[in-house]
């Protein structure tokens, strides 16, 4: 902590410095040498303002900091600037992620050279074995060799996959191998403890907007989602699910069928309260995103969602089929987003044990129920 306030001292020592020197501008050009204002390790060229001066002369004093990484290892970090964020706070987190060393020398390399404006908002891959000058470089071009990919909510684990591979150069099976193995992936990331031996990731892909660099891997693109989901999905709300007698892994089964329910997202909580408590009563689920998700791909359809169901579509033997089997089936159906996992571990207080799609207005809303004979009465409502 001595050594960084020591520098801001000499920062603010320099820039009075520097006026100094302005203002003897004869001895100054005489003394110093003129070399190129571009953003390089090649120092500054001692002209323009007096803060210019000051700074031209602390980033020529600490070449040798600017030409030093923070440390030795190579592993891509995600470094995420956030709209709005001033280059300040962006030198400070990156300096809280170990991937620089001064978050005052980096401010002064963009303040001097100019780059302000060039840093901006987005995902970045990163490592601490860069230099200043070689991070600002990558904040400001890495965005121009990114994909932008977008996953929405709902999606099953192929569908992530897919959705993976149009938008990137990576193929769909490469995504769906790396994913597969759940239990590779348990040591670096501790909410996936909960997982069972044969589990893949189903669920646990974060819906997002992520940006991959051209040249990432199928393992780059599952960590980002991983690392996504261990943000969003803090170990509060983990306390949280294990306070309602819940392990994270149930929550997510439950979250992924409530995504595939809801339409209104007003109407989350009042779909997560309805499982849950027919889970409380020992009632079986009867969902028909369970059913979908067993049934897989229908090639007639071209979908993963096989719908309307049949009588004998509700009969498959499958653990996933809640029409048959008691309780939750063996693993998430889809990836949720946030509202529906935070539906899950704040549900609406209701006594609801059952509900159906409103079909006189057709507008994605549900009907609630708390007696099989007010479903009935709902049921025959529909024309």
């Amino acid at each position: 902590m001595a050594r960084k306030r020591s520098h801001r001292s000499i920062g603010r020592w320099l820039v009075a410095l520097g006026a100094t020197l302005f203002f003897c501008g004869a001895i100054g050009a005489a003394l110093l040498p003129r070399l190129s204002r571009s953003p390089s390790l090649e120092g500054p060229a001692f002209s323009g303002s007096p803060v210019d001066w000051g700074l031209g002369l602390y980033l020529l004093l600490r070449r040798g900091d600017l030409a030093q990484p923070a440390g030795t290892d190579p592993t891509p970090v995600t470094f995420t600037i956030h709209p709005g964020q001033s280059v300040m706070e962006v030198a400070q987190a990156l300096e809280e992620a170990g991937l620089i060393r001064d978050a005052f020398l980096f401010r002064a390399y963009v303040r001097y050279h100019g780059l302000d404006r060039e840093i901006e908002a987005g995902e970045y891959t990163l490592n601490k074995t860069m230099t200043i000058p070689q991070i600002v470089e990558a904040l400001r071009s890495g965005r121009q060799a990114e994909w932008t990919v977008r996953i929405r909510e709902g999606l099953r684990l192929e569908e992530v996959a897919e959705a993976i591979a149009v938008q990137t150069h990576l193929s769909t099976q490469a995504i769906l191998e790396a994913a597969r193995d759940g239990l590779r992936w348990r040591a670096a990331f501790p909410f996936l403890t909960d997982l069972p031996p044969s589990a893949t990731l189903e669920g646990y892909l974060f819906p997002d907007t992520y940006r991959l660099a051209r040249d990432a891997t199928a393992e780059d693109m599952i960590q980002r989602m991983l690392e996504n989901f261990g943000r969003k999905v803090t170990p509060e709300k983990i306390a949280a699910a294990r306070a309602r007698g819940l392990s994270l892994h149930q929550v997510i089964i439950l979250a992924s069928i409530v995504e595939r329910e809801a339409v209104l997202p007003e109407e989350r909580p009042l779909i997560a309260s309805v499982y849950l408590n027919r889970l409380a009563a020992g009632m079986k689920l009867d969902a028909d995103p369970t059913v979908q998700y067993a049934l897989g791909y229908q090639p007639d359809q071209k979908t993963w969602w096989k719908s309307p169901l049949t009588l004998e579509d509700l009969q498959m033997d499958s653990p996933y089929n809640t029409y048959r089997y008691s309780g939750l089936p063996p693993g998430p159906i889809a990836s949720p987003g946030l509202a529906s996992i935070e539906a899950v571990l704040n549900p609406a207080e209701t006594d609801y044990f059952y509900f159906m799609a409103d079909c006189i207005k057709k507008d994605g809303s549900h009907w609630f129920a708390r007696t099989q004979e007010e479903h009935l009465r709902n049921f025959n409502r529909c024309p």
